[in-house]
């Protein structure tokens, strides 16, 4: 696998087209950069740009587009909503894939140093590329954004980790640092008031808010601030009055299972006296950022978000919570909005939650969960929402590859005189029907009272993944030999070359059994899948558990016989000789399987009438 990494730098401008594609054009300039989104904001006057690439790509394109940044951006004159500090406002790496966190740290501070010397911009490193701990935290960087910078820059705490200590009144300063995928989410709501999105993103965000009592319903912030005083203080998620301070981080850490100190430090608060700070209460989620902001350009407020870690707090559970908070308040979240990309495995489990609370079956094919996850999310409220392009990890099929061609061109394919596509990719796509089948059977049986247990849902999840794995041998098995024909091209001049020759082709032929092998394999496990909804599934559809499990026996035995013609060019006995036993077992336990199936499928079925 190729190391990847995603860069996602922001610009403090987003509404002129010409500056923004100044920048973009600085970051297609470098080879091996892939621009993936340009999400400009005209109230926000900032735009999120995401690419991906290679590191060293990653780390050229950066510099270019903060290079032009600085010259096509005039921070002295710009205005907007949300908080910035220079004309590339941050600036961060995150590892996608055969990249770790340490790597993109080290980008961060490469390209930190260079942005800083050449540039005359001052850097700070933030996240995992943080040189301190009050520097991991991007808010702390930015407080007193572009307006307090020039007194930040002359405090010796605030001193730059790269780049000069004076002001730069054009470009500002720059943040750069590395961090996991942050998924930028916005709620939208049904009002024109900045209050309303602000009171839910109080609520929802980990720093939580100042505790209040009184009016605070419907909307907490019209209550009354509740602060410590002298003997005593207050518990802000419940009614406690300690006598001291002690007493009371105590209490939030054995009762409600918080450290209250730290979220003192969170609010700018010194744990150590409180005496005339306000009582605080946590959020609800972890790894959540959120603030309210008014955006003229959709007619309504936003819940603006970010997720810091979305396999803890991933953006479904936030927006089911966030309707509630706002149902309560007598709003209506009408959809919500994501800001560049969102990855896939989140998506994935969205659609799934909202499948499940549907009461239907999560598994179907990958593009249906996805809409369900579109619609139920609101994803296209205020903007159009592409799943090929938005999705990050989305299966993007090759447009020659076999398994895009028409049923009738396909067959067509398969029936001329070429030797690819032939056997081995037939038997994959006969297990891909079988596993299609057995995931229909269990889908229909899904969510009816035989399935108390949810044991179809997960038949159908498994039969969708076995699916899939057997569509995508369709093309590995007819691309199979081309590594084969490259070793068979290698020079056979000498004793040596020819010795090279032979294990080059030994190696790539032994590849190539390895495909077949999987899909019988594959087919075998659909075969058991069609078994068990064959034996238990929907009456009315058991015939069609049976033609599932014929199909997907089509699958095993095509891929065995591919093993075994492919032995015969192989001299390692001992491989040979464990091959022709793995085959003989799967070929066994699946000559038993479909035995099994279709004698119940036929018990199953409803006698003709005579």
């Amino acid at each position: 696998m190729a190391k990847l990494v995603e860069c996602v730098p922001n610009f403090s401008e987003g509404r002129d087209r010409n500056v923004i594609k100044q920048i973009t054009d600085a970051i297609e300039s470098v080879e091996g950069a892939e621009l993936k989104d340009v999400d400009p904001g005209a109230d926000t006057n900032r735009v999120v740009v995401t690419f991906v690439g290679s590191p060293e790509a990653a780390k050229e394109a950066a510099f270019r587009a903060i290079a032009r940044a600085a010259e096509v951006i005039d921070m002295s004159k710009h205005s907007g909503a949300h908080p910035r500090m220079g004309a590339t406002d941050v600036c961060p790496f995150v590892p996608v894939s055969d990249v770790t966190m340490e790597d993109c740290a080290r980008l961060a501070r490469e390209l930190g140093q260079r942005v800083g010397d050449q540039l005359g911009i001052p850097v700070y490193l933030y996240e995992n590329a943080a040189t301190r701990p009050e520097r991991r935290s991007l808010a702390n960087i930015r407080r007193g954004e572009y307006e307090g910078l020039a007194e930040k820059l002359a405090d010796p705490q605030w001193r730059p980790d790269f780049g000069p200590t004076t002001f730069n009144a054009r470009a500002g300063a720059t943040v750069i640092g590395a961090r996991e995928f942050l998924i930028a989410y916005n709620i939208d709501l049904n009002s024109r008031c900045k209050d309303h999105a602000t009171d839910i993103a109080f609520e929802l965000r980990e720093k939580g808010r100042s505790a209040r009592r009184g009016e605070t319903r419907p909307f907490y912030y019209r209550g009354e601030v509740l602060k410590h005083s002298e003997g005593r203080f207050l518990c802000g998620s419940c009614d406690l009055q300690a006598k001291t301070a002690a007493e009371l981080f105590a209490h939030t850490k054995g009762a409600h299972e918080y450290d209250l100190a730290e979220l003192c430090r969170l609010h700018d608060q010194d744990p150590g006296n409180l005496i005339g700070a306000s009582a605080l209460k946590p959020g609800l989620f972890h790894h959540c950022r959120a603030i309210g902001w008014e955006v003229p350009q959709y007619d309504r407020v936003q819940i603006s978000i970010n997720l810091t870690d979305y396999r803890v707090t991933p953006p479904h559970v936030v927006l089911d919570k966030a309707r509630e908070l706002a149902a309560e308040r007598g709003l209506v979240v009408t959809g919500s909005e994501i800001v560049g990309l969102v990855p896939l495995p989140a998506m994935v489990e969205a659609g799934r939650h909202y499948l499940r609370k549907q009461g239907r079956s999560t598994g179907i094919p990958l593009d249906d969960v996805l809409a369900t996850a579109v619609q139920s999310m609101g994803l296209a409220d205020v903007q159009a929402f592409d799943i090929r392009e938005k999705v990050l990890g989305y299966p993007k099929a090759d447009p020659g590859a076999l398994v895009q061609k028409k049923t009738d061109d396909l067959v067509h394919e398969v029936s001329r005189e070429s030797p690819a596509p032939g056997g081995g990719s037939v038997a994959a796509l006969a297990g891909a029907l079988g596993a299609a089948l057995a995931s229909m059977v269990a889908n229909l049986t899904a969510g009816k009272a035989k399935d108390e247990l949810g044991q179809f849902r997960q038949v159908a999840e498994e039969a969708q993944a076995l699916k899939d794995g057997l569509l995508e041998a369709v093309d590995a098995d007819a691309n199979a030999f081309s590594g084969y024909m490259s070793a068979m091209r290698l020079p056979k001049g000498t004793v040596e070359e020819r010795a090279a020759r032979k294990a080059a082709m030994d190696r790539e032929l032994e590849a190539v059994i390895g495909v077949p092998l999987e899909t019988a394999r594959r087919s075998l496990r659909a075969m058991e899948a069609a078994l068990l909804v064959g034996r238990t599934g929907n009456a009315s559809s058991v015939s069609d558990a049976g033609v599932g499990a014929l199909a997907a026996f089509t699958g095993v035995m095509g891929g065995i016989l591919n093993v075994l013609i492919n032995l015969g060019g192989l001299e390692d006995a001992a491989y040979v000789d464990q091959m022709r036993a793995t085959v003989a077992d799967l070929e066994k336990r699946a000559r038993q399987l479909l035995e099994e199936t279709l004698a119940i499928v036929r018990a199953r079925m409803p006698l003709p009438a005579r």
